[in-house]
């Protein structure tokens, strides 16, 4: 007798891939959605979780993975960017998700590319903005659009992408979009390294200098700790890291290093008393051909500052 057929394994949560089906999905108590671009590490899955625990065992926890086109510009990674959706299911659903949204571009962008499209204003021309222009408002576009598909009474994102996060909290407050924001803390490796989905294209000697980009924060984050440090003494503890990642094999490339206000991202001014409060030092840099972003948050002007 011929062998039976291999049974596949069920999906572990329904895959929605279009506008109806995700309308069509029986909602239930608060729903909270953790908006992603797939290739799903412990960094979402902490997402995830925190939102579960923010739903309650009553409500609703929806995952988005979707690649957004709007938000890569003239020779970044578009095409090399990991499709990774059924590990992605596993890792969604593992977490506590109820629900995997992953639409096309065409079900995303059922016209082609928008004409009307989100501004991002003075604060994403700045640090990311700057360096990738465009950037914010693809990347704000999308997430009204998935905002609107997915009607959440709450949306979660990694602090790891700060100026996202500020970004879509001044979007959802300025344009008035009925749901709350949250910023989950940055999931680290052991060895410091943010986790992000860009970690892998990394070498084993590439990781070793991107190291220099968490010890840098982690060296302003402790002058702040030790008491005293005003913004110019942060910038340089932070500095003298980077500068001699700079000279390593590979080196560390910098983009910026920045410590800025989290509402607006300006420069925090470096005079002595002249800013007291919450602070980001943010920093992004190559190694090799991987671009790499992090940051801390600090309080500045009282001692023993930092979270």
């Amino acid at each position: 007798m011929p062998a039976p057929a291999a049974v596949p394994a069920p999906t572990p949560v329904p895959v929605l891939h279009t506008a109806a089906e995700l309308r069509a999905l029986p909602r239930r108590g608060r729903r909270a959605v953790v908006m992603t671009m797939g290739a799903l590490h412990e960094g979402h899955a902490a997402l995830v979780r925190a939102a579960r625990e923010k739903a309650g065992p009553e409500g609703q926890v929806v995952v988005t993975v979707f690649v957004n086109p709007l938000q890569f510009g003239a020779g970044e990674d578009l095409d090399r960017y990991p499709r990774t959706l059924d590990a992605d299911v596993v890792v969604a659903a593992g977490s506590g998700a109820d629900a995997v949204f992953a639409p096309s571009a065409e079900e995303v962008y059922p016209g082609g590319e928008p004409e009307v499209r989100i501004g991002a204003g003075p604060m994403g021309e700045r640090l990311e903005g700057a360096s990738r222009p465009g950037h914010f408002d693809g990347m704000l576009t999308v997430v009204a659009k998935l905002l609107h598909l997915t009607a959440p009474d709450l949306a979660l994102y990694g602090e790891k992408d700060a100026q996202q996060l500020a970004l879509i909290t001044r979007m959802v407050r300025d344009l008035n979009f009925p749901v709350e924001i949250e910023g989950v803390p940055t999931v680290r490796e052991p060895d410091g390294l943010a986790l992000s989905s860009r970690n892998r294209y990394l070498s084993d000697a590439e990781r070793t200098t991107a190291l220099a980009l968490s010890r840098a924060l982690f060296a302003g984050r402790d002058a702040v700790a030790a008491g005293g440090a005003g913004p110019r003494e942060v910038r340089r503890a932070a500095e003298a890291v980077l500068a001699q990642a700079g000279r390593a094999r590979p080196p560390l490339v910098l983009d910026y290093l920045a410590l800025v206000d989290p509402a607006h991202f300006t420069e925090v001014p470096a005079e002595p008393g002249a800013y007291e409060g919450e602070a980001v030092l943010a920093v992004a840099a190559r190694v090799g051909t991987t671009r790499l972003i992090d940051n801390v948050r600090l309080r500045l002007g009282r001692p023993g500052g930092v979270r």
